[in-house]
């Protein structure tokens, strides 16, 4: 069996990150969102295992130190990070591992998995992501304009990922993630075996 890929999705707040990884989730076969773990007190509605691993400071330390995680960082006092055995085992069965994290996160696993895929999803304009932040409803205007003046670092650190999708159009963007996907599903690594085979049938092997 080929191994499936690791596919890194990372964007600034309000750029659609979520809504098009779950898009893909949904619309895809053969592909698997990562679970994180992360040592921050479970919210209402969460399920442990679903939404996130949830663990103490000393388990997550245990991992940590044991380099049991491809990435982890710290955010707003409470540590994140990525499993390096349940990715294993995902990509090992063939399946491809969807990963949502941040640019510092993708930069990591790419590092510890070289073939990782990292796709950065753009907003269209400084405008339209001020109108998508202030449309959630979620956050005050300072907080806004913060996260409005970090998104352009953050776009700026993306400049080495392998893939860029502008969401001006969702449905566009999903389909054009979903392509990445796929174009990486038919590449010679992964499709070999399968012409092998096939040359085999007929005697050319």
């Amino acid at each position: 069996m080929e191994r499936g890929d690791i596919i890194i999705v990372s964007a600034p707040s309000g750029s659609g990150k979520t809504t098009i990884c779950r898009a893909v989730l949904s619309r895809m076969e053969g592909i698997v969102l990562s679970i994180s773990y992360t040592t921050r007190e479970k919210r209402a509605g969460e399920t442990d295992g679903e939404d996130y691993c949830f663990v103490d400071e000393q388990e997550f330390g245990k991992i940590k130190d044991s380099y049991g995680f491809l990435e982890y960082a710290k955010v707003f006092g409470n540590w994140y990070g990525t499993s390096r055995s349940v990715a294993e085992s995902i990509v090992s069965e063939g399946k491809d591992l969807l990963l949502e994290i941040d640019v510092q996160g993708g930069n990591a696993v790419k590092a510890a998995v070289p073939d990782a895929v990292l796709i950065g999803i753009l907003p269209p304009d400084k405008e339209t992501l001020r109108k998508r932040l202030f449309g959630r409803g979620r956050d005050s205007r300072e907080d806004i304009e913060r996260r409005l003046e970090k998104a352009w670092e953050e776009i700026a650190q993306l400049l080495n990922y392998d893939y860029f999708v502008v969401n001006d159009d969702l449905d566009m963007a999903i389909r054009q993630v979903e392509s990445i996907v796929m174009s990486r599903r038919l590449r010679r690594e992964r499709t070999l075996n399968a012409v092998k085979a096939i040359l085999h049938e007929k005697g050319e092997l």
